[in-house]
Parts: C-alpha cells; structure tokens; sequence
C-alpha cells in the first residue's frame, strides 16, 4: 500500500479507514513519498502497528523517504523505527 506524500490532519481518517480495511491481513506500507508526516497520522500509524502486533500478523514500513524518518524521529516514535517494522 502506497502512503500519500502529504500525511496530515486530512489525511488522518482516510489512513485509518484504509488500515481497518485491511487489518488481519499481512500489510506492507510504501512510504518513499511521505514528504511531510503529522503528528495525527503518525498515531494512526502507532495504533496500526500495535493491533497488527497485537494480531501477530506481519506489519512493515518500506522505502522510507527521509522527511518520514525524520518526523518519526522526531516524535520519538520508536515503535516504528524498529528494525522488523521498518525496512
């Protein structure tokens, strides 16, 4: 799944209704066009990988761009800089 390049307070309800479609099933999130990541959607991205982790069903990040892995950073939201999540 292709995430959008602008992950903002918009963009918010549209990821999390597009993650719950898919939940149970083994995920892989594209992010090499995140160019900016909001503090909203990178909840909705915590809350993901924890009931996908939670589920025991594979949830992965790939291609990270740099300003993504710079918000992640940022926000200290470890979780999802670890290295079975993000590749």
């Amino acid at each position: 799944m292709q995430l959008a390049s602008t992950l903002d307070l918009a963009a918010a309800a549209p990821l999390s209704a597009a993650l719950r479609a898919q939940r149970g099933k083994p995920i892989e999130l594209d992010v090499s066009a995140v160019e900016r990541l909001g503090g909203l959607c990178l909840q909705v991205l915590v809350a993901a990988q924890r009931t996908w982790q939670a589920d025991g069903v594979p949830f992965t990040l790939v291609n990270p761009s740099q300003p993504f892995a710079d918000a992640v950073r940022l926000m200290a939201a470890d979780e999802l800089t670890a290295s079975e999540i993000i590749r």
